[in-house]
């Protein structure tokens, strides 16, 4: 059997009149994220992983923010075709481990529901999903309530 292990990381910066959404879930904020996207950072961090330990690319390859049809589009569905390149590829999910870093809002209320649409678009189990939330301690862009950052850690086998 042959693991492979990847990496992602995204950040986006907070602006007005857009909604806040990580892990696919509609974060009750008064900012959102700026973006090509809806900007889930969570998403496009984890999104970034498997392509990364399948040494495909990564999301920009595949989900340009020069394209008009990516306008807005929902991170969710973009992690799910990423999902499906990896098992074309030959390769399933192990498991993904993933940071969010945000000094607001709170983000446990919507741990479960993040771990829960990111285990349904890569179609494995939720005990494979790790999501965790944690803040900069006011350091930083993410301290300084700049924006939101996250990173993630996935491992891939072959069949």
């Amino acid at each position: 059997m042959i693991m492979r292990i990847g990496t992602g990381y995204d950040a986006h910066r907070f602006a007005e009149n857009r909604d806040l959404v990580l892990g696919g879930v509609k974060i009750e904020y008064e900012k959102g994220l700026l973006g090509h996207s809806d900007a889930d950072v969570l998403l496009h961090a984890v999104s970034d992983a498997l392509l990364g330990a399948a040494a495909l690319g990564d999301i920009g390859k595949y989900f340009p923010d020069t394209d008009t049809k990516y306008k807005g589009a929902d991170s969710l569905d973009m992690l799910a075709a990423v999902a499906e390149l990896i098992f074309d590829n030959g390769y399933r999910i192990a498991n993904i481990d993933s940071t969010v870093i945000a000094q607001e809002p709170k983000l446990s209320p919507y741990i479960d529901e993040m771990r829960v649409n990111i285990a349904r678009a890569c179609g494995i189990d939720i005990g494979s999903v790790s999501v965790k939330a944690t803040t900069e301690e006011k350091m930083g862009f993410t301290g300084r309530l700049e924006g939101v950052s996250a990173q993630a850690a996935v491992l891939i086998h072959n069949s």
